[in-house]
């Protein structure tokens, strides 16, 4: 597929760069500092991708298709650490670019702080990031008590085992 003629850039392209014009995205660097201060970490990645690399320690995961739910301070399907428009929100995707979508996004639905973190979970374990095996972190919007939206088949068998300890 061409483009247009006299354009230079893709679509995307345009897209990815007005988002991260209004972020300011965290440096691999500087994520220690940003928990340490309170942050909420996101997880966005895929079930698959979690498998093969790992969980990011600390991190909430929350499938994508469900992000915008799960942290607009004023839905009834957030989750409680968003309720916070003010609070730090820092979107992890697998390589930073999906996140800044994401994080430009909740800008707009009220989360003033939220950013994402530059070249995502990738960046991280390049930097010397530790992943977790993905069961020892899984915490997720459907284990916090919200509208079960499961992020992959450990977290059913979580919430299948929760509900059978209840009943």
């Amino acid at each position: 597929m061409s483009r247009p003629e006299g354009q230079t850039t893709a679509a995307i392209d345009r897209l990815l760069a007005q988002a991260r014009a209004g972020l300011d995205r965290v440096p691999v660097s500087e994520l220690a500092a940003e928990i340490e201060a309170g942050a909420l970490v996101v997880d966005t990645r895929p079930a698959e991708q979690r498998s093969r690399d790992g969980a990011l320690p600390g991190a909430v995961v929350v499938d994508r298709n469900v992000l915008e739910w799960r942290l607009d301070p004023t839905s009834p399907h957030r989750l409680p650490e968003a309720a916070d428009p003010r609070r730090r929100i820092i979107i992890v995707c697998n390589e930073g670019f999906s996140s800044s979508l994401a994080a430009a996004t909740l800008r707009q639905l009220g989360c003033v702080r939220a950013t994402d973190l530059v070249d995502g979970f990738q960046g991280w374990l390049r930097a010397g990031g530790q992943p977790e095996p993905p069961l020892a972190s899984a915490r997720s919007a459907a284990s916090e008590g919200q509208p079960a939206v499961p992020v992959d088949r450990c977290q059913v068998q979580a919430l299948i085992r929760t509900g059978a300890e209840r009943g």
